[in-house]
């Protein structure tokens, strides 16, 4: 696993962080849902982009994790929308299994802060965002 980090945030924050969790396989959005409540974490999880970018709206997490391919609106579009209408600059993890170097860095210019390849840990998951400096 490698992830890159392209966001930077100076907050020493130390609240309770939100994260909602975008993926279509139930089984892969169980799981990174799971190992964030382990962390500490409250998790709000959607289906797919549409449904995630209205979850967004609804209740402004901290954070979006999100998977790139899915049916619908990709999680590029997810990403995008999100940095479009976020006016505290939201950070997005993609959480994929896109792992060509070309596929990371079109992630990272689409506004993706952390990319994190598929399949990955417990510790992988969370030290993404720990990465963040979001507090905790």
């Amino acid at each position: 696993m490698k992830f890159v980090n392209n966001f930077v945030n100076n907050k020493d924050d130390k609240r309770l962080i939100t994260v909602l969790v975008v993926e279509d396989t139930p089984s892969e959005r169980e799981l990174i849902c799971e190992y964030l409540r382990q962390g500490g974490h409250n998790v709000i999880s959607a289906n797919d982009g549409k449904e995630g970018l209205a979850k967004f709206e609804a209740t402004q997490p901290n954070l979006v994790i999100t998977d790139l391919v899915m049916p619908g609106m990709s999680g590029l579009e997810l990403c995008r929308a999100v940095k479009k209408t976020s006016n505290s600059k939201v950070p997005v993890i993609a959480c994929t299994s896109k792992n060509q170097d070309l596929d990371r860095m079109w992630g990272m210019k689409q506004g993706v802060d952390v990319y994190l390849t598929k399949p990955f840990t417990k510790d992988d998951i969370l030290q993404a965002i720990r990465s963040l400096n979001l507090g905790s």
